[in-house]
């Protein structure tokens, strides 16, 4: 086997695990670090008064950030044996950065193949464009101007925070800041995705 082949092997192999380790955020208290990292959290601010807040990681999305939210809230009502909620402040941030993965097999410019010293020289060329900057350019891979060998990814996570008030006894009718916990719990229970146990 080549060395290009068995570096694109290696590659496919390590992508495959990397991938399997990586999940969304399933529903847990929050985890700073690890492929499922973010999770809920709430911070008490008066006797009947939360913050609380959810936070994914790059893999979870918007609408799942914002449902995990609703259903802690609800949970937390419950808990702190109330009946109700009402939203005082909601939000959701977005985080985003954007990230060049390079192709792990583009050879530097300027003579050998890969596998050097054990591979063939063949030519390559460096060349500065002014939108660019300095590129490489090689017969054998393509022309400059239409193939590049790089991605451009953006990463995006989101954040989703509210402050809540709970509240005892019924929930008045058409106030669309109000909720009924143990509905809400009901509702949205078979759309929650808990932590998968430690073996």
């Amino acid at each position: 086997m080549s060395l290009r082949k068995a570096a694109l092997v290696a590659a496919l192999v390590v992508a495959a695990g990397l991938s399997a380790c990586a999940t969304a955020t399933p529903y847990q208290p929050k985890v700073a670090s690890g492929p499922s990292a973010g999770g809920f959290s709430e911070l008490r601010l008066e006797p009947d008064r939360y913050r609380v807040s959810f936070a994914g990681n790059s893999l979870t999305s918007r609408e799942t950030v914002e449902r995990y939210l609703l259903y802690r809230a609800a949970e937390l009502t419950v808990q702190q044996g109330a009946d109700w909620f009402e939203t005082a402040d909601r939000r959701t941030d977005r985080t985003a950065r954007t990230v060049l993965d390079p192709d792990p097999l583009a050879r530097p410019g300027f003579g050998l193949g890969y596998g050097y010293p054990y591979s063939y020289w063949r030519p390559a060329w460096r060349y500065f464009g002014p939108s660019y900057g300095w590129r490489t350019w090689d017969p054998f891979w393509g022309d400059p101007f239409f193939f590049d060998r790089s991605q451009v990814r953006t990463i995006e996570k989101f954040e989703a925070g509210a402050e809540i008030v709970l509240h005892r006894g019924k929930k008045p009718e058409g106030d669309p800041r109000a909720y009924d916990a143990r509905e809400i719990m009901t509702s949205l229970a078979s759309s929650i995705v808990l932590p998968t146990p430690k073996k």
